[in-house]
């Protein structure tokens, strides 16, 4: 991926990395990865903070585009919104690709001292 693609792809990305930063955001996509659209009381259920926070980090998670919620009947439901993880994965892939390209670069150097 050239410079000019990556500055796209990185500003796409970045709020999803940003938001991932955070322990509990990452442990409560954990959680929608593993079993699914699931209500605020059963994210909250055996985490060490309150309701009122697991809400903060969703709306946080919302916002870089992580997921989505809806109602069902009384209850609010949030789920995984994976393309836009896939996305990021693709972009992580892009530089995975460039580091192995320059590592195999850089031993043939090291090896036949050409470039």
């Amino acid at each position: 991926m050239r410079e000019r693609a990556i500055a796209p792809a990185f500003a796409d990305a970045a709020p999803v990395f940003a938001a991932l930063g955070d322990a509990t955001r990452l442990r409560l996509v954990s959680r929608l990865c593993a079993g699914g659209p699931l209500s605020i009381a059963r994210l909250t259920r055996g985490a060490r903070v309150s309701r009122q926070a697991v809400t903060k980090h969703l709306l946080a998670l919302e916002a870089a585009g992580l997921v989505r919620s809806g109602r069902a009947g009384r209850e609010r439901i949030w789920e995984l919104k994976t393309a836009r993880l896939a996305r990021a994965r693709h972009f992580l892939d892009e530089i995975s690709n460039q580091w192995d390209t320059a590592l195999e670069r850089l031993r043939l150097l090291v090896e036949t001292g050409e470039p």
